[in-house]
């Protein structure tokens, strides 16, 4: 019995020093290999600076010490990041004693969300064709709008609290139009109305908000915002 009990607690200790001496060996050639595989430091990348163009410079135009650029896809989405927006105004001017120039703040109009930086005529014009893709109805009524309800002041079932992109406009905010998803909308317009694609992309530029502003891609800008100082947030 005495042999039976032995025998296991040599072979123990005898595999437990081949598992020290075989991780030690490990270690070294992991240590040896990690040192040898390190990424090299040095200059690649510590003197990256963001490359700068004419056509993003109106960013910098926008007063402000602050910078906030809020995102969304969505109807929906685009009606939170005017509240969010609004909050940014209004705690920097309430807790932090700023006036509303002090900030600079961009709301994306872009994807599902694109059709609000145009006014109401766009809206009576096109707005059964936009009203399905996106997935937005008049609360008031089921119907496709035939208006820009987010500047249309209280209008029940909506996320900006009855905050108007006018009256935000008035404090500074600007709205940066995705011109990729601009003539996706178009596109949708035209097909509803037998017209040229082309011609109703002009028409509804030039129907765009009074502080609405006009970007290659809705995504880019949203980069190109945040290497220019915005700090960013989203909303679905």
């Amino acid at each position: 019995m005495q042999r039976n009990r032995t025998r296991p607690r040599v072979a123990r200790r005898s595999f437990l020093g081949r598992l020290a001496a075989g991780s030690t060996a490990f270690g070294a050639a992991f240590a040896a290999g990690g040192a040898a595989g390190a990424p090299q430091t040095g200059s690649i990348g510590s003197d990256w600076k963001p490359g700068l163009h004419a056509i993003d410079d109106w960013l910098d135009r926008m007063p402000g010490r602050h910078r906030f650029v809020v995102d969304n896809v969505t109807a929906a989405g685009f009606g939170a990041a005017m509240a969010y927006a609004n909050n940014f105004f209004e705690v920097n001017r309430n807790a932090y004693d700023l006036e509303y120039d002090d900030v600079a703040v961009v709301l994306l109009a872009r994807h599902f969300s694109t059709p609000f930086a145009f006014n109401d005529a766009m809206w009576q014009k096109y707005g059964a064709a936009w009203a399905g893709p996106i997935d937005f109805n008049d609360p008031r009524t089921g119907a496709p709008p035939t208006a820009n309800l987010y500047n249309a002041g209280s209008v029940p079932g909506l996320g900006n609290r009855g905050l108007t992109l006018d009256a935000m406009f008035e404090k500074g905010m600007r709205v940066a139009l995705c011109e990729v998803a601009a003539r996706g909308f178009a596109g949708m317009a035209a097909r509803a109305t037998d017209a040229a694609s082309d011609a109703v992309f002009e028409e509804i530029m030039d129907n765009r908000l009074s502080g609405v502003q006009p970007v290659p891609a809705g995504i880019v800008a949203i980069s190109r915002a945040q290497e220019r100082g915005y700090t960013f947030s989203y909303t679905a």
